[in-house]
């Protein structure tokens, strides 16, 4: 895996931080957003930009609900899950079928 794939899974996982921030009523949730958004900007350099920002926002989507069932108590339906796991399933066909920028 490359460097801009660490990067960009790290990107994902900073953006659990702004939503779990405001949900908690921290008003300073801005330094998550921002170097999430500077490590997508890294990402992109080799990843392509659609593959890039579906990841990113897919990651962050899958770990906000992971999160809100943990730690806020919310619904952890079977429809629910089936689809967030459908999110999963395009997140990991979208790193299967990429190809590195030209």
């Amino acid at each position: 895996m490359s460097l801009a794939w660490i990067y960009l899974i790290i990107a994902g996982i900073l953006e659990w931080g702004w939503p779990v921030g405001l949900k908690l009523g921290v008003t300073d949730a801005g330094f998550s957003i921002f170097i999430s958004g500077a490590l997508l900007l890294i990402a992109q350099r080799s990843i392509p930009m659609g593959t890039a920002y579906s990841i990113w926002t897919g990651i962050g989507a899958v770990g906000t609900f992971v999160l809100g069932i943990l730690l806020f108590g919310e619904t952890a339906s079977i429809p629910r899950i089936f689809f967030i796991s459908l999110i999963v399933v395009g997140i990991v066909g979208l790193k299967i079928v990429s190809t590195k920028k030209t």
